[in-house]
């Protein structure tokens, strides 16, 4: 589609992620999956074993007539701890790393600018690797939509819904309508 660019961005677990994500105007969609890692074809289970060097990411589909790159990196840095080291909460391991994928030198410079402003910002280390966009594995079927599908659960409850409560309550103009 003419217009449309790709932001492949990991910030804990991809449910989360994907979650306020999906919530945002301009998106065009949102699969969760892996990149970064070492093995064709990994598995939710390969993945976890922390072995293959992948994180859980989420690949965006964008607009970027109705929302820019920098918004939505915005958005990603309100809604997880960029200066944990392979750590979400109770999420623990290199899975897990906060990363930002580029898939251009404007991304990268973009991506760059955020970090060093919210560095500033929070006083604190940012440890969001940045890199080059690797091969993105989707991941299987039923991380798909994983908290539109199962919201009820305990760890949706307690570690997705807050985050999508703070996109909701800190990007109220970026919402879809």
């Amino acid at each position: 589609m003419a217009g449309e660019e790709i932001a492949t961005l990991g910030g804990g677990c991809f449910w989360c992620i994907e979650a306020v994500f999906v919530e945002a105007a301009g998106v065009l969609g949102v699969e969760s999956g892996y990149a970064g890692g070492d093995v064709d074809h990994p598995t939710y289970r390969d993945v976890c074993s922390g072995r293959t060097g992948h994180a859980e990411v989420v690949r965006v589909r964008f607009d970027p007539s109705k929302v820019s790159y920098r918004e939505l990196l915005e958005v990603f840095f309100a809604v997880h701890d960029p200066t944990t080291l392979n750590r979400q909460g109770n999420d623990v391991g290199t899975q897990y790393r906060s990363v930002v994928y580029f898939h251009s030198d404007e991304q990268r410079a973009t991506a760059e600018a955020v970090i060093r402003e919210l560095a500033a910002e929070l006083r604190r280390p940012i440890v969001t690797e940045l890199s080059p966009a690797p091969r993105f594995w989707p991941a299987e079927d039923y991380h798909q939509g994983y908290f539109a599908a199962n919201g009820h659960e305990p760890y949706c409850q307690f570690v997705v819904a807050p985050k999508v409560a703070k996109f909701r309550d800190k990007f109220s103009e970026l919402r879809r309508r």
